[in-house]
């Protein structure tokens, strides 16, 4: 069990840049994986990256989507009861609802079926 909630969405200009929380609270497992999607309407949920403390890849607890790395970067508190997602030089196309997921152990999947604890969303809108 785990309680997500995303909060920081808004409107944002075009070369903008935005953070999204993502408070992890109720959790009753440990380690833990949290992730960031994102849904655009009428297409399907994108995998932007995860972090876990338990993953240690090239010295970064995080990895990424190869088209979002970059712009997109995510770091967590060291109790991982927040992590953010900090977007930069946003682009209209960015304009989705940005949910954070979460999935037990240290989890290194870009699929959305490997995580089982999902927020409600926070929509992020691009646009002048």
């Amino acid at each position: 069990q785990v309680r997500l909630v995303e909060s920081g969405g808004g409107l944002v200009q075009p070369g903008g840049s935005l953070r999204l929380s993502c408070a992890v609270s109720e959790r009753t497992f440990s380690p833990i994986t949290v992730a960031w999607f994102r849904q655009a309407p009428g297409k399907e949920r994108q995998f932007i990256g995860a972090f876990s403390e338990n993953i240690n890849l090239n010295n970064d607890h995080a990895y990424y989507a190869e088209s979002l790395k970059g712009r997109f970067s995510i770091s967590g508190s060291g109790a991982e009861d927040t992590v953010w997602l900090q977007m930069s030089t946003l682009k209209p196309e960015d304009t989705a609802t940005y949910y954070c997921a979460a999935a037990r152990g240290a989890v290194v999947s870009t699929a959305r079926t490997s995580y089982n604890y999902w927020g409600q969303g926070t929509l992020v809108t691009v646009s002048s």
